[in-house]
C-alpha cells in the first residue's frame, strides 16, 4: 500500500543545545533571550548556542528514501525474536520508531508524534479506495454508527481504518490525547494501532490488519471445521495477556469486549483489538451489544471499571466454552444445574479432560460474579490459564487448518493475459492488451456534467484525450502523460482507464511511483477494477517491491475471480 505526496511544508530543524547551562550557556545570556523574548513575541526566535569543545556537536542522523524510512517505522519482528511462534507474552518496549517516524515525516508527509502517525484525511480516503462499501469489515456494515474498512497505503501495506460518527469526538485535542495514548502500546498480543487523522469533523484510527476474521466467526459462523479446544486455550490466554500487558501500562479499561474483537493476524495468532482502548465518542456507551451481556455495575452507575472488563472476559469464556452467544445470567443457571452438556460445545467431546472443563467452568464463573470485588484480576487469569495451555510449539494457523499467511498461492496458468503480462512485468504486453481493451471498463463511471462545462470546457478536455490516446497507440508516452495529465487536471470527467494508460506510460519512462500512484487513483475511481491492483502490481515490482506485488495480484485475482463467478 503505497505513500502519497508531500502534504506538509518540510522544515530544516535548528539544533540547539539543550537546557544548556554553565559555560555553554550563561545565566546572562538566558536572561538576554528572555527579554528578547517579552519584548518582542511575536519576531522572537532562539538562537543556536554553538556547544563547547567539550560537548563536541552531535551530527543529525541522515534523513532516507520514505520506503526505508516507513520500512523501519512498521517493520514486523523476526520470528525468532518471540521464542515460539505464538507463546511469548514478555512486553516489548516501544521500537526506536521516534527517529524513523520523524523522517518519515520529513520525505513523506506523514505528521508524526512518537511512535505513532497522523495520517491526512486524502490518504486513508485512496487507502480505502474512497471508503467503498467492499471495503467495509465491521460486523454491521454500513449501518454501523462507527464503521471500520480495510485498505491499503502505498508499498501494500494493509491496515484497517475506523471511521467515527462525526459527532462522535467534537473536541479534537481529546481525541488526539486519546489516540496517542494508546499508540503508545506495542505488543504482539494487539492489532497495534499505527495511527489517527482528524481532520475538520473527520475522525478516523489507523490499525494494524488482520486478515483471519474474527473469533466470532470462527466460533459462531464456522464453515469447515469448528475451532480445536487446544486453539480455544491458546486464544482465552492471548487475550489474558492482552489485557495485563494494557493494565500494566496504565490502559486497565477496555470498551466492549466481545469475540468480535479477538482477531487472528496472517499466521493466526490471536491478538486484540486496540480500538477497544477507546469508546465510540468522548461520552457515549461503553457498551455496544445487547444490554444481556453487559455488566451488571454498569448497568446500575453507566460507568465501566477494571472489574467490569473481567465480566465481559467471563461471557467470553463462555462462548468459547459453548460456541455459542449465550447470556451469562443463562450460563450461571446451567453451572448452578451442573447442566453441562447444556453448556459445552458438542464439537469438542473428547477434546479435554473432565479437570481441564472444570477449571474452565469455575474461572468463567468466578468472572461473572455478580459482585465486582469477587472477580480475578487479569494476572490471576494469566496464572489460571498458563498451565492448561497444549501443543506450544504448533504454529497457530496448524491448529486452524489455514494455510501459512492466510492466503493460498495463486497458479500462474489461472492468471488473466493481463495479470501473467503484469507479474512479469512485461511492458510491451501491457500495452497491448490496454490499447486493445479500450476504455470500455469505464462503462457505468459517474460523469455529470453541466451545460456550461460541455460548452466551455467539453471540447478541450476531449481533445486533450484524443491526442493522448494517439501518443499512446503510438508509443510516444511522454506526449500521452502530457496530454492524459491535461485531462485529468481540467477535473469535468473522471477515467479509471486514463489512470490505468498514464500509469502505463509513467512505467515505459521509469518513473515507478508515478506510476504507483496513478494505479492507486484509479482503484478509487473503480474499486472493483482488477486491472488497477494488476498495475499495482507492475508499479511495485519495478521498485523491487516483490512481496508487495504478490499481495497487489492476490487482490486483483480475487476480484476477477468474484466478478466471473469463478473461486
Amino acid at each position: 500500500m503505497v505513500f502519497f505526496s508531500l502534504l506538509i511544508k518540510r522544515n530544516v530543524p535548528l539544533h540547539l543545545t539543550p537546557h544548556c547551562t554553565g559555560p555553554e550557556y550563561s545565566t546572562s545570556q538566558q536572561s538576554r533571550e528572555l527579554r528578547r523574548k517579552r519584548e518582542d513575541p511575536i519576531h522572537y526566535r532562539p538562537v543556536a548556542v554553538l556547544p563547547s569543545r567539550r560537548a563536541p556537536p552531535v551530527p543529525p542522523a541522515p534523513l532516507c528514501s520514505p520506503q526505508i524510512a516507513l520500512r523501519i517505522l512498521f517493520r514486523p519482528p523476526s520470528p525468532g525474536s518471540l521464542g515460539s511462534r505464538w507463546a511469548s507474552a514478555r512486553p516489548r518496549p516501544p521500537t526506536p520508531a521516534a527517529a524513523a517516524a520523524a523522517a518519515a515525516s520529513r520525505t513523506t508527509g506523514l505528521l508524526t508524534r512518537g511512535p505513532m502517525l497522523e495520517f491526512t484525511f486524502e490518504q486513508l480516503r485512496l487507502a480505502t479506495s474512497g471508503f467503498a462499501v467492499e471495503n467495509i469489515v465491521s460486523e454491521q456494515g454500513e449501518k454501523a454508527p462507527n464503521v471500520v474498512y480495510k485498505g491499503k497505503l502505498h508499498a501494500q501495506r494493509r491496515i484497517a481504518v475506523k471511521r467515527f460518527n462525526r459527532s462522535a469526538w467534537p473536541d479534537p485535542r481529546q481525541f488526539l490525547e486519546e489516540a496517542r495514548s494508546v499508540g503508545l502500546l506495542r505488543s504482539k498480543r494487539l492489532a497495534n494501532l499505527l495511527g489517527c487523522c482528524c481532520e475538520g469533523d473527520e475522525r478516523l484510527l489507523v490499525a494494524e490488519y488482520m486478515p483471519n476474521d474474527t473469533l466470532a466467526k470462527h466460533l459462531f459462523h464456522w464453515e469447515s471445521q469448528s475451532m480445536k479446544w487446544t486453539m480455544r486455550l491458546r486464544v482465552v490466554l492471548c487475550l489474558a495477556e492482552a489485557l495485563e500487558y494494557c493494565t500494566n501500562r496504565g490502559r486497565a479499561l477496555y470498551h466492549d469486549l466481545n469475540a468480535y474483537r479477538a482477531l487472528f493476524d496472517d499466521d493466526c495468532n490471536p491478538r486484540l483489538s486496540c480500538f477497544g482502548l477507546m469508546k465510540n465518542s468522548r461520552d457515549g456507551k461503553s457498551y455496544s451489544t445487547n444490554l444481556a451481556f453487559t455488566p451488571p455495575e454498569y448497568m446500575r452507575t453507566g460507568r465501566i471499571t477494571p472489574e467490569s472488563v473481567i465480566h465481559s472476559f467471563g461471557t467470553l469464556l463462555i462462548d468459547v466454552l459453548s460456541g455459542k452467544h449465550i447470556p451469562p445470567s443463562h450460563a450461571l443457571d446451567l453451572i448452578r444445574d451442573r447442566n453441562f452438556n447444556m453448556l459445552l460445545d458438542s464439537c469438542l467431546e473428547g477434546q479435554f479432560s473432565n479437570e481441564e472443563g472444570a477449571e474452565m467452568v469455575r474461572l468463567a464463573s468466578r468472572c461473572l460474579h455478580y459482585e465486582p470485588r469477587e472477580r480475578p484480576n487479569v494476572r490471576s487469569l494469566v496464572q489460571v490459564l498458563t498451565p492448561l495451555q497444549r501443543d506450544v510449539e504448533t504454529p497457530s494457523y496448524v491448529l486452524m487448518g489455514v494455510p501459512r499467511g492466510g492466503a493460498s498461492s495463486i497458479q500462474p496458468l489461472h492468471l488473466s493475459p493481463l495479470a501473467e503480462a503484469c507479474s512479469r512485468k512485461d511492458l510491451t504486453a501491457i500495452h497491448e492488451i490496454l490499447e486493445k481493451t479500450g476504455y470500455k471498463d469505464d462503462e457505468g463511471t459517474a460523469n455529470e456534467l453541466s451545460f456550461q462545462m460541455w460548452t466551455n470546457q467539453m471540447q478541450d478536455t476531449l481533445n486533450s484525450k484524443k491526442k493522448g490516446d494517439n501518443a499512446f497507440r503510438q508509443k510516444d508516452f511522454t506526449t500521452a502523460i502530457d496530454c492524459y495529465s491535461q485531462f485529468i487536471e481540467v477535473g469535468t470527467m473522471v477515467s479509471p482507464t486514463i489512470y490505468a494508460r498514464r500509469c502505463l506510460s509513467y512505467l515505459m519512462n521509469d518513473m515507478p511511483q508515478e506510476a504507483l500512484n496513478d494505479a492507486v487513483h484509479a482503484l478509487v475511481i473503480s474499486p472493483t477494477w482488477s486491472t488497477a491492483f494488476y498495475l499495482q502490481a507492475a508499479a511495485l515490482l519495478s521498485q523491487g517491491m516483490e512481496n508487495e506485488a504478490q499481495e497487489a495480484l492476490r487482490d486483483g485475482y480475487s476480484l476477477e475471480q468474484s466478478s466471473s463467478g469463478g473461486h
